[in-house]
Order: C-alpha cells, then sequence, then structure tokens
C-alpha cells in the first residue's frame, strides 16, 4: 500500500471529541478516567465563555472546555465515559473528524489509545 493512502486512512480513523463544564472536579475526574482507560492520547483544557438558551431561559456561564484527541472507534466508549461522570444533565459530547494532521504526531495519536 502506497504512503499516502495509509496516512490518508489513518487520519480518516481519527477524531476530535469536545465537551465543556463549569465544574473543575467534573473537569479532572474526566481527565483521569480517559486516561487510564487509553480512551483519549492527549486532553486540553481551555476556560471559555458559553452563551445559550437553556429550559426557556438565557444563560452566560464560565466554563471549561475539555479536547479529546483520540481513535473514532474510541467515540462510543469516550460518549459513555463523559456522559456517565459529568455533572450536566444533558453535556455537550461531540464528535470532529481530523482531516489533516502532522504525519508522527497522528501515528503517536492512535498509538497512544486503546479501545
Amino acid at each position: 500500500m502506497l504512503k499516502s493512502a495509509v496516512c490518508n486512512r489513518m487520519k480518516e480513523e481519527l477524531c476530535i471529541v469536545l465537551t465543556t463544564t463549569d465544574c473543575q472536579k467534573t473537569v479532572q475526574t474526566i481527565i483521569e478516567a480517559a486516561l487510564e482507560r487509553e480512551l483519549s492520547a492527549c486532553i486540553q483544557t481551555l476556560p471559555i465563555q458559553s452563551s445559550y438558551k437553556w429550559e426557556g431561559k438565557l444563560h452566560q456561564d464560565s466554563e471549561t472546555l475539555l479536547i479529546f484527541k483520540t481513535q473514532k472507534v474510541c467515540y462510543k466508549k469516550l460518549e459513555d465515559l463523559i456522559s456517565s461522570l459529568h455533572n450536566y444533565e444533558v453535556p455537550e459530547v461531540i464528535q470532529l473528524s481530523i482531516s489533516e494532521g502532522f504525519s508522527p504526531y497522528l501515528t503517536w495519536l492512535k498509538e497512544s489509545t486503546r479501545c
């Protein structure tokens, strides 16, 4: 198989998963559980401001965005883990495909996750 075909197939197998929470304890619990289970190779966090409408009311909250780098085959297990540990009734859990990336990093990402 050509090297470019292998790289393209690998990129199609990888994804980013996003979730947010307003609770630092939830952040740490989810991160530790996901890394211990090797459901994500890397998890980054960013402080954000979220504006949304929930149950008919407008909200503006300070939250933490969690960015998981993983394989698509891990998504369901990661979604189940996040939703089971999350402090929100309906947490955001979104999968985004990785379409391009530095090949050595993508190789590390795939080798660092076990699903």
